[in-house]
């Protein structure tokens, strides 16, 4: 029996400013237990970065505003700690790979210092030579010599400075990794060897993780479950398996799939998704998707649907509730 880690419910996410509001996430659900990985695939500005630092408690003060849902942790509701108590969490527990490598270490430290001292805030008691050992340790298991540790990030390459970020994120062997599009800025090789090392370490470990991507080859590659986010809301959710092979799927979905070459046919284009993601300050009244959507109907455009499926497999769409309807 899998045991559950994290379970986000109803979350609604604004950034607020004198000017406008952003609607960033819009009511979404999903649950993750150990040892699982999760994709949340979408594109730019669906607000998947925005619900991975919701998790790790480090949306902007100023500007960010939860307005309703819980982020249940090991059954605690994370929303209602305290910063002292989510940084004990930060990083021991749940630790992120943030998306640019060239801009997430600092310059003016060494790697190892940049390593250590998420050791130093998470292991009181132990003794310098110790935690020393375990950057070296950490380095190893990332595939970087332990002798480069008193570097400094310009002397590394891209891929490599990727694989120091991913070390600073197992550093205290967390529970759950959140990988924001962890192989952007990479070429499609050193992108392929970085995924098998984290998967690598993800069995070793027994790592939770949440992949952060636009890239379906990725989750095809990595996740176990998958949930589709458009327009700060997750329009279609279940396994792997159901989401690449399953019969049903929300057209946003299917966009997304023809977006991609297919060797199997011979095509002059691709078939992109027509138009652009609504303005998160200025939302539809219906379905989010309805001004690009091919089946987008009268109704679609007046009322938000709700989600509908069997089983995991859920999509928020109105042609599955008169599929429903059909079938009872």
């Amino acid at each position: 029996m899998s045991e559950q880690l994290l379970k986000v419910t109803d979350l609604r996410i604004d950034y607020k400013t004198d000017l406008e509001t952003v609607h960033a996430v819009n009511g979404i659900s999903f649950t993750l237990d150990k040892g699982e990985v999760l994709g949340l695939v979408g594109e730019t500005g669906a607000g998947k970065t925005t619900t991975a630092l919701s998790i790790l408690g480090l949306l902007p003060e100023r500007t960010a505003r939860i307005n309703e849902g819980t982020i249940e942790f090991e059954g605690r509701n994370t929303l209602e700690l305290s910063e002292k108590e989510m940084r004990k969490i930060r990083g021991e527990k749940i630790s992120m790979i943030f998306q640019d490598p060239m801009t997430a270490l600092n310059p003016v430290l060494t790697v190892g210092d940049q390593i250590i001292e998420s050791l130093l805030l998470h292991n009181e008691g132990h003794s310098r030579a110790e935690l020393e050992a375990r950057v070296e340790e950490v380095l190893e298991m990332v595939g970087i010599m332990p002798s480069r540790k008193k570097e400094y990030p310009h002397q590394f390459s891209g891929g490599m400075k990727q694989r120091v970020v991913i070390a600073i994120a197992l550093a205290c062997n967390p529970m759950l990794l959140i990988a924001d599009e962890p192989t952007t800025a990479l070429d499609v090789t050193i992108q392929a060897q970085v995924l098998a090392m984290m998967m690598d370490l993800k069995e070793k470990l027994g790592t939770a993780m949440i992949m952060i991507t636009h890239d379906l080859g990725i989750v095809a590659q990595t996740c176990d479950k998958v949930a589709v986010m458009y327009a700060g809301e997750v329009i279609e959710y279940g396994t792997m398996e159901e989401i690449f092979s399953g019969d049903k799927h929300h057209p946003y979905t299917v966009g997304l799939f023809n977006s991609i070459p297919n060797l199997e046919l011979d095509e002059d284009r691709l078939h992109p998704i027509d138009g652009m993601m609504p303005d998160p300050t200025d939302l539809p009244e219906g379905c989010a998707f309805a001004p690009r959507c091919p089946h987008c109907t009268e109704e679609c455009k007046k009322r938000h649907p709700d989600e509908y499926g069997d089983g995991s497999h859920r999509i928020r769409c109105l042609m599955f509730e008169k599929d429903k309807e059909a079938e009872a």
